[in-house]
């Protein structure tokens, strides 16, 4: 797999919901069309994460069909809800078993090979921290489980719950800033024994795909889960990833992660960590932010996960004005890292789908949201992108009074074997922004090369003259974006 790969996330359940209404019959994994695998290769996906293919209990599917707070937002989504429309999290696991409905372990297995022949990795989710309610360890292993009092449950009923079957008290999974997920229940990782059967849990899901996507994942640090729980723990990430890759060669790990823990989890041997800063940074306009962020070490930067939504973000479309999307999107996806997109991003699709729910709105496509992204991936198909040296170029200000270059981003992409570069600027604002970007000495060099905008498609003109003395004075215009090649 290339450097910086390209991820999809696709929310399964949907999709397949959808595609029974175009069938008149009930799809299942078997029933993905060709069509929509050879256009994510066309597109460059390499990683294709299937959301929710694990058996969710009816117990979890319940707690959702029931909870009230849930409802609001299902039938903000689906104003025509339906009981059926709402299938429960696909976080709320009962079992790591690749549910009927869609098709089982056959059906996933023969989609694997299918991928595998367009040079397509499966990644699928693991979540550490909690199982369902439906999961048999309430019952055959409740040692393995977080369990509470009635003081404790009369004191927090948001986080602790009775469990009828056993007669026991637990606890709901949760993180320490936020209610219990009333549909799960916490897993002990006090008890060593319980990490052990996670780790194997863990084995028997990379027996069945090439990535997992770990939800959570900074749950499982000895740190977070005592501060959480007040009990202590061994380290878990390290010794089950070790164990995974010593199995899989080439096996990788996603981890979703906030707090700033992304590179303790690294450190971990996690092969790419989500980078939410990054997204609140360009969601919240903080452009100095932005900068400062990718001033990062290369190394640490080349694990981070970019995106601007996914299944827990709103929609970009409706979250970011089209004159900040756009060059917020050049800023994510054409700078180093691993490149995820989710499923109705490229369309422009604006409702927000819970991992709740097995069925969408139906939208339609934004035509130039759609032309935007397609120029973005097919962009991201040239090699430099992937295999080529990323530098951060330095912004100064155009004139001492002229603040206006705080709004622009450049960076370089360049290939020492071949020669070519792609210089990349954007004006991250809604106006007009100058500023003067500092030219390295290789590449003042280059000035007189013949230039070509990929993004306009037209020449471009480089100010040799300026370039010679190492700065170029940029004139932009809002929102404009500039990918500059000398090829």
């Amino acid at each position: 797999m290339r450097s910086h790969p390209v991820l999809y996330q696709l929310n399964t359940r949907v999709f397949l919901t959808q595609l029974s209404s175009r069938l008149g019959r009930w799809a299942t994994l078997a029933d993905i069309p060709d069509s929509f695998l050879n256009d994510l290769a066309e597109h460059g996906v390499e990683i294709l994460w299937l959301l929710s293919v694990w058996t969710t209990g009816p117990r979890s599917q319940k707690e959702s069909q029931n909870n009230p707070e849930c409802l609001r937002h299902f039938e903000q989504t689906l104003p025509d809800l339906q009981p059926q429309d709402i299938g429960g999290s696909g976080f709320a696991i009962a079992e790591y078993r690749v549910s009927d409905p869609i098709g089982g372990a056959k059906s996933l297995k023969k989609l694997r090979e299918r991928l595998s022949k367009l040079g397509i990795r499966l990644m699928l989710d693991f979540v550490p921290n909690h199982m369902g309610l439906d999961h048999p360890w309430l019952s055959s292993h409740p040692e393995y489980l977080i369990e509470g009092t009635q003081e404790l449950l009369a004191e927090q009923p948001q986080n602790y719950f009775l469990d009828e079957t056993s007669g026991k008290i637990f606890a709901h999974g949760r993180d320490p800033y936020f209610a219990g997920w009333s549909d799960t229940v916490q897993l002990d990782y006090s008890n060593r024994d319980l990490g052990m059967q996670m780790q194997n849990t863990l084995l028997s899901v990379a027996e069945q795909c090439d990535a997992v996507r770990c939800d959570m994942a900074m749950l499982l640090t000895p740190r977070v889960f005592e501060r959480t729980w007040g009990r202590t723990m061994q380290a878990f990430w390290g010794p089950a990833i070790q164990a995974v890759k010593a199995r899989h060669q080439g096996f990788e790990f996603l981890a979703e992660v906030y707090w700033d823990m992304e590179w303790e989890l690294q450190e971990d041997g996690f092969d790419y960590c989500y980078d939410k800063r990054l997204y609140d940074r360009l969601k919240d306009r903080d452009y100095a932010g932005v900068r400062n962020h990718l001033k990062a070490d290369i190394a640490y930067q080349s694990k981070l996960a970019r995106f601007l939504e996914n299944h827990d973000e709103p929609r970009c479309a409706s979250a970011m004005d089209w004159d900040l999307h756009r060059p917020a999107a050049i800023a994510t996806y054409l700078s180093p890292g691993l490149r995820f997109f989710h499923h109705g991003q490229w369309q422009g699709n604006r409702i927000k789908v819970s991992p709740h729910l097995v069925r969408g709105p139906d939208e339609t496509a934004d035509e130039s949201i759609a032309f935007f992204y397609n120029k973005l991936v097919t962009l991201l198909k040239d090699p430099i992108f992937h295999q080529g040296d990323w530098e951060l170029l330095n912004v100064e200000r155009a004139w001492d009074e002229n603040w206006s270059s705080d709004c622009l981003l450049a960076w370089v992409w360049h290939e020492s074997n071949t020669g070519q570069v792609v210089v990349c600027a954007v004006n991250m604002a809604d106006h007009d922004a100058q500023g003067r970007i500092q030219i390295p000495e290789w590449l003042g060099a280059k000035s007189t090369d013949t230039w070509k905008n990929l993004w306009s498609d037209e020449s471009f003109e480089m100010p040799q003259d300026q370039w010679a003395q190492g700065s170029w004075t940029l004139y932009a215009q809002a929102s404009q974006i500039f990918v500059v090649s000398n090829r």
